[in-house]
């Protein structure tokens, strides 16, 4: 049976207690490379956390191996390719990577090694479906 990643779920339940984490999580991202910052200047900062907010869910779905997230995880992919609305270099995914875990360490109180190993694992998976789409026609 595929790992369904439900500790990771609920280490996102945890997360979303804090009302700024999405916003903490871009300031960690924005913050972590110069590159990153202009990939923002024009985005309406409201949407994207929500956009965000659905598509970490959907993403540990997609570890999960779940058929439902596929549909949303190829758009989310396709928008960030380099023929998408917002392509983003897949250069840069280890600093999404690293900026997601960094926040989840500080904002979920049973955070541990284990635990930030397992998102690093699972997110790694949705980065590289959207680095395997970026060149894609």
């Amino acid at each position: 049976m595929a790992d369904q990643y439900e500790d990771l779920q609920q280490s996102y339940g945890r997360c979303l207690r804090d009302k700024r984490f999405i916003e903490r999580f871009y300031d960690a991202f924005v913050a972590s490379h110069p590159a990153i910052a202009p990939l923002f200047k024009d985005t309406d900062m409201g949407r994207q956390r929500l956009a965000l907010r659905r598509g970490i869910s959907v993403a540990i779905f997609h570890a999960a191996g779940s058929p439902l997230s596929k549909r949303a995880t190829e758009e989310m992919a396709d928008v960030h390719s380099l023929r998408g609305r917002a392509p983003v270099d897949p250069a840069l995914y280890p600093y999404w990577i690293d900026s997601m875990v960094m926040v989840i360490a500080q904002t979920d109180p049973e955070a541990d090694e284990a635990l930030m190993t397992r998102w690093r694992k699972a997110m790694t998976v949705v980065c590289d479906t959207f680095t395997a789409r970026y060149r894609a026609e």
